[in-house]
């Protein structure tokens, strides 16, 4: 019978209706339940929120407050003075227990000494606990341990004189256990915060490693710009000058060599800007030039050699041993010292000297030797200065080289450099 009343087609409706009814009400509730817990945790979050930012000492003062409000509305008018003088005692210096924790603990401890002196129980007694998670939050262990065993010592004389009879045990056991939870609590503080401050220390010497890495890295790649562009202009611009003062010395008496020097000076311009092009061309990668045109190499001395005898400056090249193991950086470096010794003689050595160059590749290293026939001791003020030959001694510290540059003993000049393609110089590059 029973279960044929909960069907709807059984003989007894009503009931049905009546436990459908009792269900919706109680999803009903339960939904409104429900909606009732989410606004009370907003208005929690709410009144967190707005706790927070009100100023410190706004919210110290609040206790203090109601602690006054409490004894003046609880106590007989009889009672009242020697209440609320022992109350203030106990919560005004709370007010400042932030700025000098062990001062503010001191002082409640001494006013509720004075009250357990006196035989007057108060709620009061509750600022012994806040002056001690206070303390623990802010001071040391030491000074967390005293402040601890000063608060139970206080534990066990109010225990002794206002405990009811056969309750001690209980009592005492509670309240301790209230002041070892206020003192974890406040260590737990202490801790979180210097916690806090740690890693925010860290990010910030973090934050100043990547900033000084950053830095250095855009120097270097300033200086490495630099490099570039001093080597491509300053050769580039040797010869182009050279093949003019030719094309105009060879104009009148033959046009068709001061022709030919014209066309050299736009193949050389021409080959200016692709360097160019080329060098800035590794910095961007939506640069179509950076993968047209590879990286000068050992390659292509023999078309360095041929320009510079072609601006006037004879110019010899042997090349021993196999490059084709040689990293690309490591064979720019070689080409790049080769082009700056050249443009060097070019610039400071009178006509008719002759240039003499030399690789010599092994598995390990690469020895580069450039040499001229130019006078020695150089002619006035024909010292090659500048930029030059510094460029030249990083190129070769980066790959663990010493570069050796001064006059020869038969005369003229030369540099000397031997890379180390194993060294850890190599990686930087």
């Amino acid at each position: 019978m029973a279960e044929a009343a909960a069907e709807p087609g059984s003989a007894h409706p009503v009931r049905y209706r009546d436990r459908v009814r009792r269900t919706r009400t109680a999803v009903r509730l339960t939904g409104y339940a429900d909606l009732a817990s989410v606004r009370a945790a907003r208005l929690g979050r709410a009144a967190r929120r707005w706790g927070l930012r009100l100023p410190p000492m706004v919210r110290d003062s609040l206790l203090p407050a109601l602690l006054l409000l409490n004894i003046m509305t609880m106590r007989a008018p009889r009672e009242l003075p020697v209440a609320v003088a022992l109350t203030a005692a106990l919560a005004l210096p709370l007010l400042w227990r932030r700025r000098a924790p062990l001062t503010v603990f001191g002082a409640v401890a001494a006013a509720a000494f004075v009250q357990w002196l006196m035989d007057v129980q108060l709620p009061a007694d509750i600022a012994l606990l806040v002056a001690l998670y206070t303390v623990a939050a802010n001071s040391g262990r030491r000074g967390t341990l005293v402040a601890g065993a000063v608060v139970e010592a206080g534990v066990l004389l109010a225990c002794l004189r206002w405990a009811a009879e056969g309750a001690f045990l209980p009592l005492f056991v509670a309240v301790t256990a209230m002041v070892v939870a206020a003192a974890v609590l406040g260590v737990n503080v202490r801790t979180t915060r210097a916690y806090l401050t740690a890693v925010e220390e860290r990010a910030a010497r973090l934050e100043q490693q990547q900033d000084q890495q950053a830095r250095l890295a855009v120097a270097e790649e300033r200086t490495r710009i630099t490099r570039e562009m001093h080597d491509i202009v300053t050769h580039n611009l040797s010869v182009m000058v050279a093949l003019t003062d030719a094309a105009v010395y060879a104009q009148h008496r033959s046009p068709d060599k001061a022709t030919t020097a014209m066309l050299q000076i736009s193949e050389t311009g021409r080959q200016a800007l692709t360097d160019m092009r080329r060098s800035l061309g590794i910095l961007r990668t939506d640069e179509p030039d950076a993968e047209r045109h590879p990286l000068p190499g050992i390659a292509q001395l023999e078309t360095l050699a041929a320009q510079m005898c072609a601006a006037g400056l004879p110019t010899r090249l042997k090349v021993r041993g196999s490059h084709a193991h040689i990293p690309a950086t490591a064979q720019l470096t070689v080409y790049r010292l080769v082009q700056e010794a050249l443009t060097n003689t070019l610039k400071h050595t009178p006509t008719g000297t002759h240039a003499k160059v030399r690789v010599l590749c092994s598995a390990e290293t690469v020895a580069v030797d450039v040499t001229d026939s130019g006078p020695c001791p150089p002619l006035p003020g024909a010292t090659p200065s500048g930029h030059g030959i510094p460029c030249m001694r990083e190129r070769a510290a980066a790959y663990g080289g010493k570069l050796q540059a001064g006059p020869l003993p038969g005369g003229g000049w030369g540099i000397h450099t031997r890379l180390e393609l194993g060294s850890s110089g190599a990686t930087s590059a």
